[in-house]
């Protein structure tokens, strides 16, 4: 008779937690527990158990393929230099590595390398998703500091929008306010590839450092760089509440429904 169960390196992995070979490594440091006791190597998982790993649970439920991995959202503190992807051309190093978190995650969006600030990392794909699709509009704040000193006009057509000749668009209008002689706010609803950097250069001016304060609802604060925590329960409420009436469909495909009366 088969024996019941699934390996709980088995399970860990199906439930997209991890490879089976970390598994076993988060195994043998004793970070792993089945319904409150430390596992061993080659323990099996049965239905209705409860699987710890670092604190976190990951319940087995009523059958070998009804685990359901426990929700994840961070806030992380990316410092200049770390990459949001594991295929960076340059071979920096990147942000999953950094943060080493034993539940599988990724980064919501991105910032580029030379970049710095809050950003949010999941293993929530439909939360993706929707924060993704240009079309939702959801607020991003940074502070950005320039070569030279910010003038009016240059707020004034910041806040208009400025055409990217390299991406063959104008930019949403935005909110920008001064906040230092070289050195601005700016709050943006889209995410176009170096958008901030692009802008500037269009007018003249060249960033030296650009930081991301908040995404939504949530503010960087005083996380030191390379640190991250978990959204409070307040935090996440209040953004699941603001991505209610998010949907799926891209920013021209709700242009196009408006356009077409629908």
């Amino acid at each position: 008779m088969e024996t019941e169960g699934i390996r709980l390196n088995k399970f860990l992995s199906e439930a997209g937690i991890c490879s089976r070979r970390e598994a076993d490594r988060f195994i043998e440091a004793g970070k792993v527990c089945i319904n409150g006791q430390a596992a061993t190597p080659g323990q099996r998982v049965l239905p209705g158990q409860s699987v710890t790993i670092n604190g976190r649970t990951i319940c087995a439920g009523k059958g070998d393929n009804s685990h359901k991995e426990e929700s994840v959202l961070l806030a992380v503190h990316k410092p200049r230099g770390i990459v949001c992807t594991t295929s960076d051309k340059d071979r920096a190093p990147n942000i999953v590595d950094m943060v080493g978190y034993p539940v599988r995650i990724y980064p919501i969006g991105r910032l580029d390398k030379d970049s710095e600030g809050l950003i949010l990392m999941t293993n929530q794909g439909s939360l993706v998703n929707k924060m993704m699709r240009s079309g939702n509009a959801h607020e991003k704040e940074y502070l950005v500091k320039v070569n030279r000193p910010v003038t009016d006009e240059f707020i004034r057509k910041m806040k208009k929008g400025v055409f990217l000749p390299e991406l063959n668009v104008t930019t949403r209008p935005c909110m920008v306010s001064k906040a230092g002689e070289k050195a601005f706010r700016i709050i943006l609803t889209q995410g176009l590839n170096r958008q901030i950097r692009r802008m500037c250069g269009q007018l003249g001016f060249e960033v030296r450092m650009l930081k991301r304060l908040r995404i939504m609802n949530v503010e960087l604060g005083d996380l030191k760089p390379g640190a991250y925590r978990e959204l409070s329960k307040r935090e996440y409420h209040q953004m699941k509440e603001a991505l209610k009436g998010s949907t799926n469909r891209s920013y021209k495909e709700q242009k196009k429904e408006i356009s077409d009366g629908r």
